[in-house]
Formats: structure tokens, sequence, C-alpha cells
């Protein structure tokens, strides 16, 4: 195995196809494919599953590939320490999308002026994806809901969030969750953590919420909620951004319940030059 090979390996698993992969690393199709197969050879498992032209990862490969980018990482950064140079490579960032709406995006401009030779992606969802995005290496670090406790990550707290149940304009103020017992809800998938953390609120008083509508953005929500068709839970700092706030009623939840934590999390012993850059300037941003 050299680091060629695993070049290789992450283009292929990156494309899915030998012919884009190659020209990806300016080699010829036939080169990488006999470098895959001895690279499998060499681990003794299957990395691909093949399929007509495509290739997909195996269960094992997608083992492998965390694994892949972190010893490439690795090499980059001792190349850059004992160089000198000012930090260069990749940095891919996950987020929750108010996080990325109304938090980061000041740091992230800054971030690009300072360090103008790493390449900066962001990919936002829910707290659950950002979490499996890191743990199998497509993320080097995401932001999500707070704390984390799981053996293979770390992270630090950077800001908090007071949720507020949004209704309909002229609703009461809710306080109670049997006031709302049965109402639709509108949230984002199963694996939100806001989201259970409302469906939390409602079974810690004995209550539960009724048909949960799953959207793919506040805005929805807050469209549906604006209509009279339900409720939902969203932070009061993406909620003010947002056009039409101020035809809905605003309910702050219970104290015990108001305040979520946002936490930058990355894979344990895998923090890069790259993210140690971010971590610094967003340490430094009030």
């Amino acid at each position: 195995m050299d680091l060629t090979q695993l070049e290789m390996f992450n283009a292929v698993a990156e494309t899915g196809s030998i012919s884009a992969a190659a020209a990806k690393v300016h080699r010829v199709p036939s080169n990488l494919t006999t470098r895959i197969k001895q690279l499998e050879a060499d681990l003794g498992v299957d990395l691909f599953i093949r399929e007509n032209q495509r290739l997909r990862l195996a269960p094992a490969g997608h083992s492998f590939l965390s694994y892949s980018k972190r010893i490439l990482a690795l090499v980059d950064e001792a190349r850059m320490a004992v160089s000198g140079d000012e930090p260069h490579g990749f940095l891919m960032l996950g987020s929750l999308e108010s996080t990325a709406a109304v938090r980061i995006p000041g740091i992230l401009a800054l971030f690009n002026q300072r360090f103008p030779k790493i390449q900066l992606s962001l990919a936002t969802g829910p707290s659950g994806d950002q979490i499996d995005g890191v743990l199998d290496g497509r993320l080097s670090a995401a932001f999500v809901d707070g704390p984390v406790m799981h053996p293979s990550l770390e992270g630090i707290s950077v800001y908090e969030e007071e949720m507020v149940i949004v209704a309909p304009a002229g609703h009461v103020m809710i306080t109670d969750a049997r006031q709302v017992s049965e109402a639709s809800i509108y949230a984002f998938r199963a694996n939100c953590s806001y989201r259970r953390h409302f469906e939390s609120w409602f079974h810690s008083q004995q209550s539960a919420p009724g048909k949960i509508h799953e959207m793919e953005s506040y805005h929805g929500m807050l469209a549906c909620v604006i209509a009279g068709a339900g409720i939902a839970l969203m932070p009061r700092s993406m909620l003010e951004t947002m056009p039409g706030s101020h035809q809905v009623s605003i309910s702050a939840l219970p104290e015990e319940w108001r305040f979520l934590k946002t936490w930058l999390i990355w894979r344990r012993g895998a923090k890069t030059r790259q993210l140690d850059a971010f971590i610094g300037l967003l340490e430094q941003t009030p």
C-alpha cells in the first residue's frame, strides 16, 4: 500500500468511475484499475461493488475511506509543518441549516480571506447526518446540537440557541404541551436533534404531538405555520432572519427546555492544521 494507491482509491470512491477518477488523478484508466486491484489484494477485501461501468463502495470500502482520508491529511499536514508553508488543502465542514444561515457566514468569509489556499466546502443538514459525516470521514468537522457523547468524537461548545414554538398568528401563548396536543408539527427528518427535543418536551408532559410533517427547510416550515396548518420549533435567531416572522405567534419553551448548545465536533485525534486554523478564527470571533 502506498500514498498513490490511497489517492486513486479516494478518487474512485468520490467519482464512482474509473475513467472519471483517472482524469482526476491524471492517470490512464488501466493503471488505476490495476492499482485498485493490488490494493484490494493487499488488504484481502473487496473495497468496491462493481456494477456495469460504475463502482460503489462496499462495506469494507466505507470503513477504509475514512482511514485513507485521514492518512492523506496527516501526510499533507506533515509536509506543511516541515516546509513552513501557510495552511492549504481541504476543509470539509458540515452544519445545521440555522447555524449556516445565521451564525457562521461572516466567519466563513473571513476564513477565506485569511487562508486563501484552503479549499473550504460546506454541507448542511440535521445533526444526525452531520455526525455520520464526521464519523465516516466525509466531513472534517461539523456544527451540531450538542454535547455529543461519542467515544470517537471530540469538540467544543460554540453557540447557545434559544428555541421557540412558532404558531399561527393570534394563537394563545403556549406554556404547556397539552395546549397543542395532537397539533400538526412541521420539522426536519427524524435524525434532527431539534425535532427530538420538541418531541421530548411533549412526552415530558404526558402529551403527544399530532402528525409530524417532514420539511426540507425552515422557510417551508414557517410558510405552513403562517397558513395555519400547524406549529414548529426553531431557533429564535433563525426565525428573526426570515420574512414573515412577524406573521406568527411566538412562545418560549419552559426554562429547562429553552436553550440548546451548538457544538463544533471532529473525529478524535484527527484535528488537521486546516481545522486548527478554523477553530482559532472561531475562538477569536465574538
